[in-house]
């Protein structure tokens, strides 16, 4: 497997990477998280439809750009670095697989070109589901995110299929939930609501396809932000004095950052490994596919966890204060922990396709 770089690869991460450097800047970043809403309109604007990202996946016919799993992987990576709150994971990532594995030609045709025009998605039921019965939906779901500002909620139901929801559906309530991480904000949904056919994307196994690749790609997005709280970290060291020389000069201090560099670097290698094994599947049941996507997304929590908290010790006092972006990223690293299942699920469900494999 080849994971190096072309050239235009490195274009799209580059151009991905300029535009967010001040468009997602901390200064952007925090006004978003404490003006209440955690949502940049202006950010999801230039990211999602004038630069396109939001149809990088969305097959050309459908108004995308057509592109693969490596190169999705290389923007995240830049969206994660910079904890941008905007629900681009969702709606560029979840919710166009969800229609690709899930929908027919008719909802694909309906659904993608909506999607790649920035068409802003929710994403529902990845832990408690609601129950879909004769045409209609109820009950409730946590954890849903950017539910505030969506125009599209994607829902997993009971029955293991997936309901398009339009955000100003009857019967459909949003109630936000307090949350750690303030840069993806979570909601709870309360359903009693009809839902047309045509809503309902019925292939068997779609959701939990979505969610597999989905969390697959989630690593290249925690690897982002590792990279950055590793990148502050040693700008920081190499400026914060301490008993008459730089706290980065101190061997203790050079140990934890190699230690560091080395979680980020192996973070990256299974986040491309992954993107790469999407690519080369042909969108069904792939075992291999799905082991390296649960491979990543269990590595990618860990060594993310592991270095924002190093991150925090590493700047001191100053690391804890909430004037600091330092505790973002941490509050990031735990809260992704857990969405789309955490590092031992993602453990068992790869144990799960060996042993399969074996038998």
């Amino acid at each position: 497997m080849d994971l190096t770089l072309t050239d235009e690869r490195r274009a799209i991460r580059d151009a991905a990477r300029d535009f967010l450097t001040d468009a997602a800047s901390p200064d952007r970043v925090r006004a978003a998280v404490e003006g209440g809403t955690g949502f940049d309109a202006d950010l999801w604007r230039g990211l999602a439809i004038e630069m396109g990202f939001a149809g990088l996946i969305v097959p050309e016919a459908h108004g995308g750009a057509g592109l693969g799993a490596i190169d999705m992987a290389l923007v995240l990576e830049e969206t994660g670095r910079c904890l941008a709150p905007v629900p681009f994971f969702e709606t560029a990532v979840v919710a166009v697989t969800a229609v690709l594995a899930g929908g027919d030609a008719a909802q694909q045709a309906h659904y993608l070109p909506r999607l790649a025009a920035g068409a802003r998605v929710s994403v529902a039921g990845t832990a408690d589901r609601p129950t879909f019965r004769a045409g209609r939906l109820t009950g409730s779901a946590g954890f849903a995110t950017f539910a505030h500002v969506a125009e599209l909620i994607l829902v997993a139901t009971d029955d293991d299929r997936i309901v398009v929801l339009e955000a100003d559906t009857p019967g459909l309530t949003v109630a936000p939930l307090p949350g750690l991480d303030r840069t993806r904000r979570f909601a709870r949904l309360t359903f009693d609501c009809a839902v047309a056919d045509g809503a309902v994307l019925a292939r068997p196994g779609a959701m939990r396809q979505a969610m597999t690749i989905g969390a697959g790609l989630l690593a290249a997005e925690q690897t982002g932000a590792a990279q950055y709280s590793l990148d502050a970290t040693v700008d920081y060291v190499k400026q914060r004095v301490q008993f008459g020389r730089t706290i980065g000069s101190f061997q203790a201090v050079k140990h934890m950052l190699a230690d560091m560099m080395l979680l980020v670097e192996a973070s990256r290698s299974a986040a491309l490994a992954a993107a790469a094994a999407i690519d080369m599947s042909d969108g069904a049941v792939d075992a291999e596919r799905d082991a390296a996507c649960h491979a990543a997304r269990a590595y990618a929590s860990d060594a993310f966890r592991q270095v924002a908290a190093d991150a925090i010790q590493l700047h001191g006092g100053i690391g804890f204060t909430w004037e600091h972006h330092a505790h973002l990223y941490f509050k990031r690293a735990r809260a992704s922990a857990t969405w789309l299942g955490t590092a031992d699920a993602h453990r068992e469900a790869l144990a799960r396709i060996i042993l399969e494999d074996a038998a």
